[in-house]
């Protein structure tokens, strides 16, 4: 397992899979299988990919703990990263197929519908998630800041979560789900924060 994530080959192959469902939503709306309102088909799928991709990223640290696989951690930054492409083509959707960028009826939208408010949080959290993702920004912020300032995609999940659960109204099996996935894993992160913090308190009295 080790030799396949270490694998130079193994990260263009985890590129294309995530480039995948853009490629299946393509592919169904050549075929005109986006159902009676493509629009709104196009936005549901790139917002849950958002969160999916949003979701694996987080998942990575717990993941490459409790399986013993430190060479998962090659793969945060490219999953985070498509969470933010996913993003994007999900604020574009609404911005230019529902809004025609009109920036009045954005703007309206934003501060009258709370379900939009919600998501424009989570989007714009994301986006110094995205611009600090580099090596080199990790050296000019310094190690802890940049942890410090890469927690912002806690809030942009739960944004996300609250965005979908406001959105759907009645149906809320798949934001529930999404919440619960969230929970779980800010549960996983509690005993290694809380060793963090006891580390840093012993070496802060030393």
């Amino acid at each position: 397992m080790a030799s396949l994530l270490r694998s130079r080959w193994l990260k263009p192959v985890v590129f294309l899979l995530c480039l995948l469902p853009l490629g299946l939503l393509i592919l169904r709306g050549f075929q005109g299988e986006l159902g009676a309102n493509p629009i709104e088909y196009i936005t549901h799928a790139t917002g849950d990919w958002t969160m999916r991709f949003l979701l694996i990223t987080l998942s990575i640290t717990p993941v490459r703990r409790i399986a013993k696989q430190p060479d998962l951690i090659r793969f945060r930054r490219m999953l985070g990263l498509f969470s933010f492409f996913y993003g994007c083509l999900h604020l574009m959707t609404w911005m230019w197929l529902d809004k025609f960028f009109d920036p009045g009826e954005m703007w309206a939208d934003v501060v009258k519908r709370r379900f939009i408010t919600a998501g424009m949080v989570g989007f714009v959290a994301m986006i110094p998630l995205a611009f600090t993702s580099t090596r080199g920004w990790i050296r000019r912020l310094g190690g802890r800041n940049w942890q410090r300032l890469h927690r912002l995609i806690y809030v942009s999940a739960a944004a996300g979560v609250v965005h979908y659960y406001w959105l759907v109204k009645s149906d809320i099996r798949l934001p529930a789900l999404y919440a619960g996935i969230l929970a779980i894993l800010l549960l996983l992160r509690a005993p290694f924060a809380r060793r963090q913090a006891a580390v840093r308190a012993g070496t802060a009295s030393g």
